[in-house]
């Protein structure tokens, strides 16, 4: 999935780039950018396109860059859906934070609330399995990784720091809920638990975005 995830990623930058530039907000809007009046029209599916989208070669460089670094530690830990899964997923919940809190007036794009995703889904494992060394190192590196990031992104002009913080919470509860293949922990009632958690939060901020910009 990291390398299918990677090359639909480069594809759709590549698509960018031949139809009028990646930093053109005509063609990131008409790619599928978010936006949140689109979005309170009916356009729900900016909540997902967005993932695949980036603004400038730096984006994508470092975003591809760090894809590649977490995948192959992350996917063959938990298996090729559930990666699949929390990457998608989370970075849906980044963009329906981005929308409920951000600015209306921002176009944003980008894997970024994916990738935090999958940082709190580390987390996620080294909370379930306390006693695995590495999984423990692990979730504190990437705790380490998502605090420093951001505070970086309070420093920094033009960063969806919501989409981000949506991303981290939506791979935390995820990564709880699916845990690792074949292991009988959390227990099913957490699990449950954590995935209506990550549905309440998911259709409030929908519903909150909705109300603010519609």
């Amino acid at each position: 999935m990291t390398w299918s995830l990677l090359a639909v990623t480069i594809g759709v930058f590549l698509v960018e780039t031949l139809i009028g530039g990646s930093q053109n907000i005509n063609v990131l809007v008409r790619l599928g950018a978010k936006t949140n009046e689109l979005i309170q029209m009916g356009q729900w599916w900016r909540l997902i396109t967005p993932i695949f989208l980036h603004i400038g070669i730096f984006h994508i460089f470092m975003n591809v860059f760090t894809l590649l670094y977490v995948g192959q530690i992350l996917e063959p830990m938990i298996g090729h859906w559930r990666f699949f899964i929390i990457y998608i997923v989370s970075g849906i919940m980044g963009n329906l934070a981005s929308f409920a809190f951000g600015a209306s007036s921002v176009i944003s794009a980008g894997a970024s609330t994916s990738l935090f995703g999958m940082f709190a889904a580390f987390l996620a494992l080294a909370l379930i399995y306390r006693e695995n060394r590495f999984l423990t190192e692990l979730g504190k590196s990437f705790l380490g990784l998502i605090v420093i990031n951001l505070i970086m992104d309070l420093t920094m002009t033009g960063i969806d720091i919501w989409g981000h913080l949506g991303g981290a919470v939506g791979g935390l509860l995820l990564g709880y809920a699916l845990g690792i293949p074949r292991i009988s922990r959390p227990k099913m009632m957490f699990r449950i638990l954590a995935l209506v958690i990550f549905v309440v939060i998911s259709y409030y901020m929908y519903v909150k975005g909705m109300v603010v910009y519609g």
